[in-house]
């Protein structure tokens, strides 16, 4: 499906509008279902937003926190996603520890995965899922010219292109059981992906089969016009 694409002037709006759009999102799913489950990203411009949200009075009783992708690495490594999500985010929350979905990549890639893949399967699908577009095309831990098994949800990564080697990644089709799609893309080092992205190539980040239209918050460094 062709995103829908947000052209924003930089970061700093694309991660305004983002939190704007994930609260207001969550208000609705709260209001029809009495939940509101979010898949987190890594990244600098999802790690923008989450200060952002942090500062909005939700309920925040009502949400779950999940994860599109770990870095096999140990619990509180600062390099970790759930590490960057906590620190400027989930810690400001008044959580219970079940509301948040840590994927246990410390286990290893295997191991990870299989613990991962019978809560994302009992959990989908997710109100909203967030997403980057990494500068080869790759979005989570899914990355151009690998084909994970497609009857995982949660998938072991092995010898990613960029470290750490070893990573769990939500598969396609998990990240695709979703009511809401949302990709942040910023800085010029993403124009060459977002450029094949526009043009119709197969990129990763362009494989996620979902049957609505993504949105994509873009700054103008990665537009490129």
């Amino acid at each position: 499906m062709t995103p829908h694409w947000n052209i924003f002037a930089d970061a700093a709006e694309v991660a305004g509008a983002a939190a704007e759009i994930i609260g207001e999102m969550a208000r609705h799913a709260i209001e029809r279902r009495g939940l509101f489950s979010l898949v987190l990203a890594g990244g600098a411009t999802p790690m923008a937003a989450y200060r952002l949200l942090r500062e909005q009075e939700r309920d925040w009783s009502r949400w779950e926190f999940f994860f599109g992708d770990e870095r096999c690495l140990p619990p509180f490594h600062p390099e970790r996603n759930s590490f960057m999500a906590h620190e400027v985010l989930l810690d400001y929350l008044p959580l219970e520890a079940h509301q948040v979905h840590e994927i246990p990549a410390e286990l290893g890639p295997e191991e990870g995965a299989a613990r991962y893949e019978p809560l994302v399967r009992n959990s989908r699908p997710f109100d909203l899922v967030l997403l980057g577009l990494g500068e080869d095309g790759h979005t989570a831990s899914l990355f151009p010219g690998r084909e994970p098994p497609t009857d995982r949800l949660v998938v072991p990564v092995h010898d990613a292109p960029k470290p750490p080697p070893e990573r769990v990644s939500l598969n396609y089709g998990a990240l695709a059981s979703c009511r809401g799609l949302l990709f942040l893309v910023t800085g010029e080092a993403k124009r060459q992906a977002l450029a094949d992205w526009r043009r119709g190539r197969e990129i990763p980040a362009s494989r996620i089969p979902v049957p609505f239209q993504p949105e994509v918050l873009v700054d103008e460094a990665a537009w490129g016009e």
